[in-house]
Formats: C-alpha cells, sequence, structure tokens
C-alpha cells in the first residue's frame, strides 16, 4: 500500500512557508490506518522490547494501538499538568522557547526495554526530550520509529545513537 498517497499536503499552515503533512486522512481509512501500525511493528519485529513510549497526542495514535497489538505496555509522554500521579517534568528548547513534558515517575524501571514511537520526525527535539526522561527513570531506548519522516529537517542528527524507523520520507 503506498501511504504516502493516503497523507493530505497543506501548503502554508499553521504558518506561510510549512508545508503541513495532515494524517487525519490517513486515519481516517482503516485500512490504511491498520497497514500502518502493522508496518511500524514489522520493522521492530527483530527488537526485545517491553514498553512503548509516545509523546501526546497524535503519538498516541500510533504508540497505543502497536502496544495492544504486541502485548507491551504503553506509557503516555503529556505536556505538563495533564498527569495526576507524581512525574518526572523535563524542560527541552523549541525554536522560539521552550517546552516542558513529563511522565509518571513509575512508569519506566531501571532495566526495561522501550521503543519510542510518534507520527512525525523533523528536528528531533521531542523525541530527543523522551530519550532523555527514559534514561534519568533507568530505562533503556531500543529503538525510534515515525510514520512520518522530514528528512530535510535533519532530526536523525540529534539520534544518532538510536535506530530509527520511519515509514514515509519527505
Amino acid at each position: 500500500m503506498n501511504l504516502d498517497s493516503k497523507i493530505r499536503v497543506i501548503e502554508n499552515f499553521p504558518v506561510e512557508g510549512i508545508s503541513f503533512k495532515d494524517i487525519t486522512t490517513l486515519i481516517a481509512d482503516g485500512e490504511a490506518y491498520h497497514y500502518s501500525i502493522e508496518e511500524m511493528i514489522k520493522v521492530f519485529n527483530d527488537l526485545q522490547y517491553n514498553i512503548i513510549v509516545a509523546p501526546e497526542a497524535r503519538g498516541f495514535l500510533f504508540g497505543a494501538p502497536m502496544a495492544v497489538l504486541t502485548k507491551k505496555s504503553f506509557v503516555p509522554i503529556r505536556k505538563k499538568g495533564k498527569l495526576p500521579f507524581e512525574t518526572l517534568a523535563y524542560e527541552y528548547e523549541l525554536e522560539y522557547g521552550t517546552d516542558i513534558l513529563e511522565v509518571h515517575q513509575d512508569a519506566i524501571k531501571p532495566g526495561d526495554k522501550v521503543l519510542i514511537i510518534d507520527d512525525l520526525l523533523a528536528t528531533g527535539g521531542t523525541v530527543s526530550a523522551i530519550v532523555e526522561m527514559v534514561k534519568k527513570l533507568g530505562g533503556e531506548v531500543v529503538g525510534i520509529g515515525f510514520l512520518i519522516e522530514l528528512t530535510f529537517l535533519n532530526g536523525r542528527e540529534l539520534l544518532n545513537d538510536y535506530r530509527i524507523e520511519t515509514l514515509i520520507q519527505y
């Protein structure tokens, strides 16, 4: 299946000069959505992991179904103030300012093997922050997967030490 054909590209959104990759058209097609989840699972079949971690919101769309189908634990990474228990907070740099992500402190334990999943690899900033959070909790990142990679933004450079798999590249 050609997943690229299922992505709607919207020019100049959210600001002038941005070519936005809209995944809502892919997830609206049940067959394409299911296929993308299966393919993301397949590319990591050779890895041993017990937890899938994904950031809100669109990372949840791929990470959670993958966790269900592989019978692995799912750990959500949320924006500040969204998790009800004790959290590890991590502040990271954005292009214009900073943001804070949080994870429950007891969600990842020393020795856990973690697969990070998100919808899009752009600059790599968000996923780099998640890698650091996993490491601080004692987990080991064994792979990182994305539906889409914007290769021209060189996000892989921040993640050189990790295996990265993507299904669609622009």
